[in-house]
């Protein structure tokens, strides 16, 4: 009864009703003007120029598709709606501010010679850090990494880590949510505080829907730099749909963590959600922090606006005693505020240099017709394709969604499993024992063309490995999807599912 009286108080509940009835409203009178006016015949016109116009758009198939169908099937509603949402075109001061922030950063992040060489690279893996590199992200040696297989293990040494912060700590995370974890971090945060350290955070207002409104002001209170990314509005604006979803700590330029897992008990398993929850998370530490660094630093520019000090970035760039490593460790990012979708393209990266196998945990598998043909053309190309999603969903919709995307990889040769004890949150590409992305991003429309994300791309470590193993053993605990059973599946879900498909780009 408490969660529910929660939730019936939560800001969400109380924004989102507001959001339809304006959508309801404008649709209502655009439909009555239609109608009283006698111009509904101008608005199917409309609705026709509006359809050529998308057709000619340099745009994934799919996405032209739904809205296709939503604009000559529901003139009234999919007008209104497409040139409200439909363009993609963030708004104007997300827009402006992250351009700056990255005017900013010019110069910072540069690769060094030795690394541009890439003489010990093998020659089909080089044009993927060489394509991440000319978007700005430099290919670092000298890192150490460790991968965690669960939520469980990173808490544990993400707490150690903060306990020996000296200088700084910054946090970058979708969700913060009261409970143990986040507790138990803010209690080392005051401390750290006291201690003269500096904290600064940026969480995402609606992954963070669940704080209350006013929390980064509480937090300031505490002496942390605290700021919510993008604020909730009770208003249908586009602005809505660009969120912070990267997962980013920094601790004194030494180490930084990243991966899927937020700050919220489910994450380490203090709590059940959805059973099990599976993720993964990873450490590094040396030379390719600095670019973790440099992106916090980045979006925070944004963040503080007009009002907030200039950065010295160099303040920041602590130097320590160097590691020594011979991988290569390739920390990026990537923003709705350009036409580079970087965590797609990075994607399709692994899976089209993929020799042997490729294997992929993701929670959401909604994909383009770019992404969907490049795993085809691998497992038709002899390329083991393994593919591993939640046994349990969080969100119902989204695993038919999902479910939905099973047929056609099936038929190619993809494998794919379902994670039975519970959600698998990881989003995780392991290849060829080689080569390895840990991130943020899902395989979904959102991720890659909607939200803030990023990841970090590892080439011939040993923690590669680590990875495919912890891949393998999560196989033991799930079960294969077969075609016959998708071909078994009641008629009217396959035809809803369909029907979802179709409508995938709008989510």
């Amino acid at each position: 009864m408490r969660i529910i009286l929660k939730w019936l108080t939560s800001r969400l509940m109380i924004v989102a009703p507001l959001i339809a009835m304006q959508f309801l409203l404008f649709v209502s009178l655009v439909y009555s003007v239609s109608i009283g006016y006698k111009v509904f015949p101008i608005v199917e016109a409309c609705a026709v120029i509006a359809v050529l116009y998308i057709i000619n758009r340099q745009l994934d198939p799919y996405y032209k598709l739904a809205w296709c169908c939503l604009i000559l099937g529901l003139p009234v509603v999919g007008l209104p709606l497409y040139f409200l949402a439909g363009e993609r075109h963030v708004p104007k001061k997300i827009q402006n501010g992250t351009i700056l922030a990255d005017r900013k950063m010019a110069g910072l992040l540069v690769s060094r010679d030795h690394v541009q060489d890439r003489q010990d690279a093998e020659e089909d893996v080089v044009p993927i850090m060489r394509y991440c590199e000319e978007c700005g992200f430099p290919v670092y040696r000298n890192t150490d990494i460790q991968y965690y297989s669960t939520g469980e293990e990173w808490y544990e040494a993400y707490l150690e880590e903060l306990c020996k912060a000296k200088h700084y700590i910054f946090m970058e995370f979708f969700i913060i949510r009261k409970g143990q974890c986040w507790s138990e971090v803010l209690d080392i945060l005051k401390q750290k505080i006291a201690e003269g350290v500096e904290v600064k955070i940026i969480y995402d207002d609606f992954g963070s829907v669940e704080m209350p409104i006013h929390y980064d002001r509480k937090l300031g209170e505490l002496g942390i730099e605290a700021h919510r990314f993008n604020h909730i509005r009770p208003a249908f604006i586009i602005q809505m749909n660009n969120r912070d979803h990267r997962k980013i700590t920094i601790i004194d330029n030494k180490v930084a963590f990243t991966g899927g897992v937020n700050l919220a008990d489910e994450y380490a398993n203090k709590i059940k959600r959805f059973g099990y929850w599976k993720d993964s998370a990873i450490r590094l530490e040396g030379d390719a922090v600095w670019s973790l660094t440099v992106m916090f630093l980045g979006l925070l520019t944004h963040v503080r606006g007009d009002s907030g000090e200039p950065i010295d970035y160099q303040k920041y760039r602590i130097t320590h005693e160097p590691v020594q490593a011979d991988s290569f460790v390739q920390p990026y990012s990537d923003s709705p505020t350009d036409d580079e979708p970087v965590c797609l393209n990075m994607h399709l990266n692994m899976v089209n240099h993929a020799r042997d196998y490729i294997y992929i945990d993701t929670p959401y598998l909604i994909l383009n017709e770019t992404m969907k043909n490049a795993l085809i053309l691998a497992a038709r190309s002899g390329v083991d394709v393994r593919i591993l999603t939640p046994g349990k969903p969080d969100k119902i919709i989204v695993n038919q969604m999902t479910k939905g995307n099973y047929l056609p990889l099936l038929k190619a040769g993809v494998k794919i499993y379902e994670y039975t004890p519970g959600f698998n949150h990881a989003k995780n590409f392991v290849a060829d024992d080689r080569m390895a992305v840990v991130g943020t991003a899902n395989m979904d429309y959102r991720s890659y063309f909607l939200h803030f994300e990023n990841g970090v791309f590892l080439y011939r470590d040993n923690e590669v490995l680590k990875i495919r193993e912890d891949f393998m053993k999560s196989l033991e605990n799930s079960r294969e999807i077969t075609i016959e059973e998708m071909n078994q599946t009641f008629i009217l879900v396959r035809l809803f599912r369909a029907l979802l498909t179709v409508f995938i780009p709008l989510v």
